[in-house]
């Protein structure tokens, strides 16, 4: 038996054990790794093949959950040429599917080769929570496999320098975002923490959508902000370092443990202009940003289980306690402050109609015009970033101005 043809067997191995969950279990990816720990004989290489033969199984689970029952061997084969063609996986696919055509970036074309009339890879409410998802670029899009974006923390001429130059020492590939000179694009498999760069607080990963939110609302240096939803801290330091020295951001979160990663990373980027409140705010703020927990549809391309385990029931509750944070939060801007809504979700329900119904409520609030929009129309106070404009996962971000 060659080499192929036992990973084959294996990954059909591991399939079956996640088949009776991959429509229900939200924590799918923690139930791999659960896998791969029990496969002691599993290498990182291994690993990489196996992580990556099964995303893509989710990403195109209606093509490819049918033949599981009636041609296995052509499930896997179809896998092997759908999955991305990176070091771990290539010995695999040339194995697995020599004869076969190179794979298209195209959905449409994917389908095309594989067979007529294949199932929507999308479930029947996106399309009415997000009809832009269906349409041929953005479906591309949301069916590739993402780019790992990093946000440069380091803002002086030589640091940055001294970043790229790592870089390109240890023969990664990379790209400067002409959006936005801080957001970099790592066009190698890498662990970035193991470099000098991460451990100097020099670099932070962030995708590069996630860096547009804030750079679109216009952030005035030198102000006082409140993160109400801060998590481990992404767009917390981003937000201290817009701000900058004169500035200050206090976050709070209701997850102590991500409140604690938070701090390890500020005191890592060497930013003291950050501080992490006991218990919950009590004053106003020049600004308060509401990144409020969602269900996560705009980071299909990294989370394709949540295509399969994410109900309408769950995003109308979710739009719910959204609609409660911003009304909670919008106690705390200041006359003339600004508030500013994100989500990384696709849904209408849980962006537009979340902030129009939060305006409808508290009269004292208007939408603020955008300082950027990067290509993208803004609509009933705010715009949603779709992944095939900039090559980003999916965000929409509303900004208000208190009157």
């Amino acid at each position: 038996m060659s080499l192929a043809s036992s990973q084959q067997k294996i990954f059909l191995r591991l399939v079956a054990a996640l088949r009776p969950h991959w429509r229900r279990d939200q924590n799918l990816p923690g139930r791999i790794q659960e896998l791969f720990a029990a496969n002691r004989a599993f290498g990182s290489r291994d690993r990489r093949l196996y992580r990556e033969l099964l995303y893509t199984t989710l990403r195109y689970l209606p093509w490819v959950d049918p033949l599981l029952d009636s041609d296995p061997d052509r499930a896997a084969q179809s896998v092997a040429w759908l999955a991305a063609d990176l070091p771990a996986t290539r010995a695999y696919r040339a194995e697995l599917v020599r004869d076969w055509p190179p794979c298209p970036a195209s959905v449409a074309a994917k389908a095309a080769h594989l067979q007529a009339n294949l199932p929507a890879l999308l479930p029947e409410w996106v399309v009415r929570h997000c009809p832009e998802a269906a349409q041929p670029a953005e479906l591309d899009a949301l069916h590739s496999r993402a780019s790992l974006w990093l946000r440069l923390q380091a803002t002086d001429a030589a640091a940055i320098a001294s970043v790229l130059a790592e870089f390109t020492a240890a023969g990664w590939a990379f790209r400067r975002s002409e959006l936005l000179p801080s957001a970099v694009e790592l066009l190698t498999e890498a662990d970035v923490t193991r470099t000098k760069s991460w451990l100097q607080g020099l670099i932070e990963v962030q995708d590069l959508g996630s860096q547009l939110i804030l750079e679109s609302v216009g952030i005035a240096p030198g102000d006082r902000w409140l993160d109400a939803c801060a998590g481990a801290g992404g767009k917390t330091l981003q937000l201290a370092g817009l701000l900058g020295p004169r500035g200050h951001v206090a976050a709070t979160d209701i997850r102590p443990a991500a409140l604690r990663e938070l701090e390890i990373r500020a005191t890592r980027a060497g930013l003291a202009n950050i501080a992490v409140l006991a218990g919950p705010a009590t004053e106003l703020y020049d600004g308060v940003l509401v990144d409020a927990p969602c269900t996560g549809s705009g980071t299909w391309r990294r989370s394709p289980h949540l295509k399969w385990t994410t109900t309408p029931g769950q995003i109308t509750h979710a739009a719910g306690v959204q609609l409660g944070l911003l009304a909670q939060s919008a106690a705390l801007v200041r006359p003339g402050g600004r508030l500013i809504y994100a989500t990384c979700s696709l849904s209408r329900m849980e962006n537009e109609d979340v902030v129009t119904a939060f305006l409808t409520q508290h009269p004292g609030f208007s939408p603020e015009p955008f300082a950027r929009t990067f290509g993208f129309a803004p609509h009933a106070g705010g715009f949603a970033i779709l992944p095939a404009r900039h090559n980003t996962d999916g965000f929409f971000v509303a900004s208000l101005r208190r009157r």
